[in-house]
């Protein structure tokens, strides 16, 4: 254990944003310390708290709500109240960080946009995330994860040849919008330590999405716009040659990412001829040998063969799997978090600082718990 401060206790951080994106870059701040205060609407809330993905409910709020909003604090405020208003302000003036995540425009008419909120504090670091950016055709359009995987061009790189577009299935988009805002944050932080400024950091779902497949990207684009064509037999990757897969097995399934097709073949029964042929052009015949073999003996045969000739392979692992294998637990990545007769498991931070990695200090705050500081201001200390 370390009796060191965690990096970022200290740093006040006022939250506007709600969902997913913006509040994803504050539970990473929290969990490095800072003191996030989530600005929520008078009785309603973060819409996250009653968007269930299933009926799962913790102390009448969803586990969405509850995973992405642990170490925080609340208020609840009405934005057309002028006392409301006026408490946010002075909640301003004391914040390092302001992060918002709503359509462009939005703030600035409610008064909290960069420009209102630097001309109250001139060294705040201001965070924004956005769907599209702040000009262009699409500025006004929902920005939503699903929305935004569908017009980044992504969805055509996972599946099957004659599948349709395939969604990544959870919100990648907002979660990597997310850790590129707390990314940027972080470094405007550095740059006002150095130099005593503070700025603006903006990004939006499209752009992590493009940033997301920067490899391949780059291959299209110098490549005379050659589409890539997706793997019509166990596909996992639009570029990559055979073996390149997910393939059945007896009892279940096994990835494997490289090995060489003569020594795959010399395990699995192969034939000679096929395992010879090219693995980018002769792609899915190599694929369809190979998924034959495979299905005849256990995942856990084969694995053992694969990792004896240095295959890179992997079994396919479910959530139970992948909590009874013990890897979270060695990892330290689960924790138990609660907020009065509310108490859930959930993850952790996933960074270690001087050997130890960050526990939640609290639950998911309930709504407007701490309103206290609209009237007594953020005082000292973090919460």
């Amino acid at each position: 254990m370390t009796s060191f401060p965690l990096p970022l206790e200290g740093l006040r951080v006022l939250d506007f944003s709600q969902f997913l994106a913006g509040p994803y870059a504050a539970l990473k701040l929290a969990d490095m310390g800072a003191d996030v205060v989530k600005v929520e609407r008078v009785g309603t809330g973060d819409l996250s708290r009653h968007l269930y993905l299933t009926d799962t409910r913790i102390g009448g709020e969803s586990t969405i709500f509850h995973a992405i909003n642990r170490n925080k604090r609340s208020v609840a405020v009405d934005m057309k109240s002028d006392a409301d208003r006026a408490a946010l302000r002075d909640l301003v003036g004391a914040a390092d960080v302001v992060l918002q995540n709503f359509r462009p425009g939005v703030m600035d008419r409610l008064g909290f946009g960069y420009e209102a909120v630097r001309a109250i504090n001139s060294k705040v670091v201001y965070g924004s995330v956005t769907g599209y950016g702040t000009e262009g055709p699409w500025v006004d359009l929902p920005g939503q994860d699903l929305l935004a995987q569908a017009r980044s061009g992504m969805m055509w790189l996972t599946g099957g040849a004659e599948d349709g577009p395939v969604a990544v299935g959870l919100p990648i988009g907002d979660v990597l919008a997310g850790a590129a805002l707390a990314h940027g944050v972080l470094a405007l932080l550095f740059r006002r330590e150095r130099h005593g400024i503070g700025g603006l950091v903006e990004t939006s779902l499209m752009e992590v999405l493009a940033d997301l497949q920067f490899e391949l990207l780059t291959t299209w684009l110098n490549d005379g716009g050659r589409m890539p064509r997706r793997s019509a037999q166990n596909p996992a990757h639009a570029y990559l040659a055979a073996p390149y897969g997910i393939y059945a097995t007896a009892d279940g399934h096994v990835a494997i990412a490289m090995g060489k097709l003569d020594i795959l073949a010399g395990i699995t029964g192969l034939d000679v001829g096929t395992a010879g042929l090219d693995p980018f052009i002769a792609r899915d015949q190599i694929k369809a040998g190979l998924a034959k073999a495979l299905a005849t003996k256990p995942t856990e045969v084969w694995m053992e063969a694969f990792i004896a000739a240095d295959i890179w392979a992997a079994p396919v692992l479910d959530w139970q799997q992948l909590v009874a294998t013990g890897i979270m637990d060695r990892l330290d990545m689960l924790q138990e978090v609660e907020r009065g007769d509310v108490r859930l498991r959930t993850t952790r931070l996933p960074i270690k600082f001087d050997g130890v990695r960050p526990a939640a200090r609290r639950a998911a705050p309930a709504l407007g718990e701490a309103n206290d500081l609209l009237s007594k201001g953020w005082g000292t200390g973090n919460g």
